[in-house]
């Protein structure tokens, strides 16, 4: 083998480990970012990015409200109401949905199902005007409804196959129904999800 094969073969081989090498401080890069992301409220957040990371979508949906209840400072999700929405936190918003779009490959998430909402003709006036119609296009499209009429929590699809946008749900639910959604959907907006 000649001098210029051997070198050839030499930068073809250097250059293989650079694109490994790069591409390794890449992920690491992204896990540190997550990690000084969660830093703060890696006690509050922590099992729910585990629960993600491991596919365990209805866990992760019902520790979403958990942590979202603990928030507000109130006991039970029957007790938050809209007015405690107004002033929910979007830095929490923000990294819930995070997590939540990450870890499902953008499927799921706040920020997915706004979107769905929106493309669906939802928008800051059907949401001040308390408009049913959207929410009831946005639960058909993401599998809450069937046949126009509400499913129970426990018949949701909770796999990574089930409509984009129908996780986390659990939240969702509320005794002020429809008011709720709408102020947590101006919330969303506000947080410039």
């Amino acid at each position: 083998m000649s001098n210029s094969e051997n070198e050839t073969e030499l930068l073809a081989r250097i250059s293989q480990i650079e694109s490994s090498l790069s591409e390794r401080v890449s992920q690491l890069e992204e896990r540190l970012e997550e990690a000084l992301m969660l830093l703060p409220d890696t006690y509050r957040y922590g099992k729910l990015r585990d629960l993600l990371a491991d596919g365990n979508w209805k866990e992760a949906d019902l520790e979403t409200t958990r942590i979202m209840i603990e928030i507000t400072g109130k006991d039970n999700l029957e007790e938050v109401t809209p007015a405690d929405l107004q002033i929910f936190p979007c830095n929490a918003i923000r990294a819930i949905d995070r997590l939540w779009t990450k870890y499902s490959n953008n499927r799921f998430g706040f920020s997915v199902q706004l979107r769905l909402y929106q493309s669906l003709g939802g928008s800051i006036d059907t949401i001040r005007s308390q408009s049913n119609e959207f929410l009831a296009r946005t639960g058909n499209t993401i599998g809450w409804c069937k046949n126009d009429k509400w499913i129970e929590y426990d018949d949701f699809d909770f796999s990574l196959s089930s409509p984009e946008g129908s996780l986390p749900g659990n939240w969702w639910k509320s005794p002020y129904g429809a008011k709720m959604a709408n102020f947590f959907l101006a919330r969303l907006l506000a947080c410039e999800l």
